[in-house]
Formats: structure tokens, C-alpha cells, sequence
């Protein structure tokens, strides 16, 4: 618990940070590939070799987990203000609980209903400028929501089923090296090399957000996943969107529609405890068949 508590702390700097200095001024592709090849090099030094197929599954939940959800993450701040990037990363728990579904062979028409209750959220906030930029930033930020939602319960769950006997420094660099071959392919295809940074701030910010937030705070994140269960990690993961929207709106955006994020939020809130609710009342028709 303390890990993921000192992640979140370490994070909500991390969305303005993004938002503020990087987001329009450097190229989303580049800052995404910076920030994974530097949390690579971190973790190099430690790997130490495993069974193939538990390394490629290692490469394959970094790819979606920090590659693909980077990708969607950088892209949603070109639609869309920091704070309404938090709120709408207030949707995590629900998918985390929803891959633990599936991967029990189950699934819920909630996932449904509380799906188009955040959509609703969603139009709150914006309505008085309700366009295609709202509703695209919002799939996008949810595209971004899911792949870190797989990422993490995949790996408490391999960690679950493996019988390691290294330490998680010791596998954590294959993580990186699956997140690093989607970040140069992104870039290959789609980055602009006319929009690197400009200035030693952004390089600075880069390198932050590279070693740090990236290098540290994925390896602990996931490595206190491990240590709960799905619950408090459903609820550790919304812990971010408080502590980020305190840290954007007090340090950088200080003339944000309060009214608006708040009716907003709180739908997008109630349509996460409609689903903790009615999820707890399944298990309770379950224990009691």
C-alpha cells in the first residue's frame, strides 16, 4: 500500500507537467519514446535472463501497459484541459474489475451502464462547448484508462501464477524494453521531428518524467499491485485524479470552471459507485447460492 500511496504523490505532478510545458510544444510521439527509452536504461542494468515465454509476456503487457497507453494518454492533452484528462481517468477501476471479470469467464451488462453514465459526466463538463474534440478526447483518455488497466492486472496476475525466483527489479527491464518497441514504431510512423524540444526546461521536464515518474514510478507501482488485492488497487487508482487536479488547479490553473468539473466529476463518481455497488451485490448473490 505504501508504494502505490508514494506513487500517487509522485504522479500528480506529472499530468501538468504534460499538460502545461509538453502538450502542442513537443511532438506526443517523441516525448513518449524519450520517456520510455530513459525508464529502459534504468532498469538494464538489473535484468537478468528468464524463460522466453515468461520474457515475452513481460515485453507484451509493457507494450500496452506504458507503450499503447502512452500513446492515447499524449494524444488526449491535444484535445483536451488537465483537469478533464483527470476526471476521465476516474473510469480506471471499472476496467481493472472488468479484465478480472473476463479473465474469469464473466461479464456484466454494468460495465455497460456505467459506461454512458460517464458519458454523460463527460458532456457536463464541456456542454457549453460540446464538439468532436470532448467525445474524441473522452475515448481517448478511456483508450488510455483500459491499456493500464490490463497492464496492471496483468502482471499481478503472472507474478501470481510464476514461481519467481529473482526479484522484480530482476524482470522489470523486459516490461520497459515491450513498451519501447511500440514507442519507436509510433514514432517511425506518425512523429514530427520539426516539434523536438526547444528549450532546457522541456529537456529537463523529459528526463523527469523519463527517470522518475516512468522508471521508478512504473516498477513500484506495479510491484505494490502485487502486494494488495484487486479492491484497494481499483481504489488506489482513482486516488490520482484528486491529487492531480489539487496540484493543476493550485500551481496552474487556478481559472477553471470549478462548477462544471465538479457536476461533471460527480456523475463520473456516481457512475463508479453504481458499479462498486452493483458489483458488490453479484458477490453477494454468489456467497449466498
Amino acid at each position: 500500500m505504501g508504494y502505490l500511496i508514494a506513487i500517487t504523490i509522485l504522479w500528480a505532478f506529472s499530468f501538468s507537467l504534460i499538460g502545461v510545458y509538453l502538450a502542442g510544444q513537443v511532438d506526443a510521439y517523441f516525448s513518449v519514446l524519450t520517456r520510455v527509452a530513459l525508464a529502459t536504461i534504468v532498469f538494464l542494468p538489473f535484468i537478468r535472463r528468464v524463460p522466453v515465454p515468461l520474457a515475452a509476456k513481460l515485453m507484451a503487457l509493457g507494450a500496452i501497459q506504458l507503450g499503447c497507453m502512452y500513446v492515447c494518454y499524449y494524444q488526449s492533452f491535444l484535445l483536451l484541459s488537465v483537469p478533464e484528462v483527470l476526471i476521465f481517468t476516474i473510469l480506471t477501476p471499472v476496467y481493472v474489475t472488468l479484465i478480472f471479470d473476463l479473465m474469469q469467464g464473466r461479464f456484466s451488462f454494468r460495465y455497460l451502464i456505467t459506461a454512458l453514465i460517464a458519458v454523460l459526466g463527460a458532456a457536463i463538463i464541456r456542454y457549453s462547448s460540446l464538439g468532436n474534440d470532448i467525445f474524441t478526447g473522452f475515448m481517448v483518455v478511456q483508450g488510455a484508462n483500459i491499456c493500464f488497466a490490463i497492464g496492471q492486472v496483468g502482471y499481478k496476475v503472472l507474478l501470481q501464477r510464476e514461481n519467481l525466483q529473482l526479484p522484480q527489479r530482476a524482470i522489470f527491464g523486459y516490461f520497459y524494453l515491450g513498451a519501447l518497441v511500440v514507442t519507436v514504431i509510433t514514432w517511425f510512423l506518425f512523429g514530427n521531428s520539426a516539434k523536438l524540444p526547444t528549450t532546457a526546461l522541456q529537456w529537463e521536464i523529459l528526463l523527469y518524467l523519463g527517470l522518475i515518474a516512468s522508471g521508478l514510478g512504473y516498477f513500484f507501482w506495479n510491484k505494490g499491485a502485487t502486494r494488495v488485492d484487486a479492491g484497494t488497487l481499483a481504489i488506489m487508482n482513482n486516488a490520482l485524479v484528486p491529487a492531480g487536479l489539487i496540484v493543476n488547479l493550485v500551481i496552474w490553473n487556478r481559472d477553471a470552471n470549478l462548477v462544471r468539473l465538479c457536476l461533471g466529476g460527480a456523475v463520473l463518481l456516481f457512475s463508479l459507485l453504481l458499479h462498486e455497488y452493483w458489483g458488490k451485490q453479484q458477490n453477494l448473490k454468489a456467497q449466498t447460492n
